[in-house]
């Protein structure tokens, strides 16, 4: 497991009207410091405020329409 998307990447989710862009990534540790997990941090604009998703993953971005 690694990360494949950096900070600054724009998607467009599928069957939505709006770019998302990744600000932030979670990476989950086990106690034997193996990597467990990786969510990523996006944001978007809705009627002038800005939605933040913490809970993002790679998939969601992988199969979005990219800019």
């Amino acid at each position: 497991m690694e990360q494949r998307f950096e900070i600054g990447k724009r998607y467009k989710p599928i069957g939505k009207n709006y770019w998302c862009e990744v600000v932030d990534v979670h990476k989950t540790y086990n106690s034997k410091g193996e990597l467990v997990s990786i969510h990523y941090v996006a944001t978007h604009e809705f009627c002038g405020q800005i939605v933040t998703d913490y809970s993002v993953v790679d998939p969601t971005i992988a199969r979005g329409q990219h800019e």
